[in-house]
């Protein structure tokens, strides 16, 4: 089973994209975490390619997705990309993608991607920020991605995807522990929020694709 990881910075995380085993570098998040599980399990039942680029936004995916995705052929399609569209129109440069385009370019990829690779899975993960210091100073400009999360959900229901919630369990955890503690500036995952991305994904992964 080829199992692709498409995002941004979050799904990145570091990955070495000099190394070419199996097609890619975990990197040191949450990819890594679930290859982790899933290899010790079963080393020769699962591919895992982590294609994940820091600062992409959904134009970016859908740029590059024959060559990352496509080509690959995947089994497995899971997607996480948002927080880039909102923080680039402010954080600098003024190159985030506005609500509409997001949704018309995501819409694009999802259709596009179910024509080239009609029996591939294809699970969408939400969005998600808590306060911290990337996102603290300009905190109701970060409340949008919050509504590109429901464009994501909407998607998801729409394309008959599976769809993955995290921000609710993001906000139950901080509240518990403290917002640092599993995204170390609001965006970007510590190991415990890495593992907290990965703990639900394998959990909709065994129930629903791979049981």
């Amino acid at each position: 089973m080829k199992i692709l990881f498409y995002g941004d910075s979050i799904t990145d995380d570091s990955r070495n994209r000099e190394i070419d085993f199996k097609g890619s570098s975990y990197g040191f998040g949450y990819v890594r975490a679930v290859a982790g599980k899933l290899l010790s399990e079963n080393p020769l039942k699962y591919e895992i390619y982590n294609r994940g680029i820091s600062g992409n936004r959904i134009t970016d995916l859908y740029s590059r997705v024959k060559i990352h995705c496509w080509n690959l052929e995947p089994d497995v399609l899971s997607i996480l990309i948002g927080v880039n569209d909102v923080w680039h129109e402010f954080g600098g440069g003024r190159n985030g993608v506005d609500i509409k385009r997001f949704e018309k370019v995501y819409r694009m990829l999802l259709e596009d991607t179910k024509e080239v690779l009609p029996n591939v899975k294809i699970l969408l993960i939400e969005p998600f920020i808590l306060q911290g210091s990337a996102t603290q100073a300009q905190w109701d400009l970060f409340l949008q991605v919050k509504d590109y999360a429901k464009v994501v959900e909407k998607l998801a229901k729409e394309y008959d995807t599976l769809y993955m919630p995290l921000q609710e369990k993001f906000d139950q955890a901080a509240a518990q522990y403290g917002a640092q503690a599993y995204l170390a500036d609001g965006v970007h995952p510590t190991v415990a929020g890495a593992q907290l991305i990965a703990d639900e994904w394998i959990k909709i992964f065994k129930r629903e694709i791979d049981k």
